[in-house]
């Protein structure tokens, strides 16, 4: 499953970039095995290897479940098969609310990599998560995959109040541990799922949002950083890329300095963070984004939350989806952040 620093990308350069360095002639949507249909839909042209059936010995369970039939989204329930226990009680675990790359427009909840992620998560913490299978870009632009996440959170307090809730929720799930844990626009999701939270947070009693965690966030604007004008020909995020992907994302005639894609300018969501409790920032320096999340950590800051941040010198833009050493660093890290 995991391949070193050094082993091919998951999409490969262009043979035009690496031969003149430029991207004048570079095609986003050849890059990501994409097409744009003429009703402004995707077509997905790679598709990933998906999990659905698990093995007798796994060490974690799973299952999936409904969540909004009108916007036709779900989760992926995943528990530990082994319960474990203190002095012959059943523990109460903590509650991740999961949130996967793709940015914005691909993968699902069920890919390999994903679930795969969400099982290590739970076996290794140990905890229950709760993998969002929200709507994809350009068919559902931004908000829609926020207003998922609060339809994620809403579901996981009802779970509670309800006498005839989920059980692997009811039975083993901590309510006043819950935690949001993105990854790339995964991370960018569970931000803005944070302040739509504090929000609400009357609304959601007795579910408790005790920490976020943003694992490489997603994040642009209109005027370049250093590092994206550093990493613009980078093999699996070249700048191509990143603005198609914003392009699909944001609300038609929406730029990159809109908030959903760029926090950092001014505007009411900034009043809310100071209430978003803890805040767990995690990137790696040869990622394009990577000065845009150290200056949302100092944003976050600024603002009152408290912030652990952790940035890697090396590794590109999802290298601990496929690098065991680094996968290994960051589960130590979300672990020490929720236990």
């Amino acid at each position: 499953m995991y391949l070193s620093e050094t082993s091919s990308p998951i999409f490969p350069i262009p043979t035009t970039m690496r031969r003149s360095n430029t991207m004048s002639r570079f095609n986003p949507y050849h890059h990501l095995s994409v097409s744009l249909n003429p009703d402004g839909s995707l077509s997905r042209l790679l598709h990933l290897p998906a999990f659905s059936s698990p093995a007798p010995a796994d060490p974690v369970s799973f299952k999936d479940l409904p969540l909004n039939p009108s916007s036709s989204t779900s989760l992926r329930l995943f528990r530990p098969t082994n319960i474990p226990a203190n002095d012959g009680l059943v523990a109460r675990l903590p509650i991740l609310i999961y949130f996967h790359h793709g940015g914005w427009i691909l993968h699902t909840a069920s890919d390999l990599i994903t679930h795969r992620n969400c099982a290590d998560l739970v076996a290794q913490i140990p905890a229950i998560a709760i993998s969002v299978n929200y709507r994809l870009a350009p068919e559902s632009r931004l908000p829609a995959q926020y207003d998922d996440a609060a339809d994620a959170l809403l579901w996981v307090k009802t779970q509670m109040t309800d006498p005839h809730g989920d059980p692997w929720l009811k039975d083993f799930g901590d309510f006043s541990r819950c935690y949001l844990y993105g990854v790339g626009c995964g991370g960018n999701i569970a931000f803005f799922a944070g302040l739509k939270a504090a929000a609400a947070a009357s609304h959601l009693d007795p579910l408790k949002v005790a920490g976020i965690v943003m694992n490489q966030p997603m994040f642009g604007g209109v005027q370049r950083t250093n590092s994206e004008l550093r990493f613009a020909t980078d093999q699996l995020l070249p700048l191509p890329v990143l603005d198609l992907m914003w392009e699909l994302a944001l609300p038609k005639g929406m730029d990159q300095d809109h908030r959903y894609c760029n926090p950092m300018v001014g505007g009411p969501h900034k009043d809310l963070i100071g209430q978003l409790g803890r805040c767990l920032v995690i990137g790696f320096g040869g990622d394009p984004m990577v000065d845009r999340q150290q200056d949302f950590v100092k944003m976050l800051t600024g603002c009152g939350a408290q912030v652990l941040a952790w940035f890697d010198d090396m590794g590109f833009h999802n290298v601990d989806l496929i690098d065991h050493r680094r996968a290994a660093a960051v589960m130590s890290l979300v672990r020490e952040f929720i236990i």
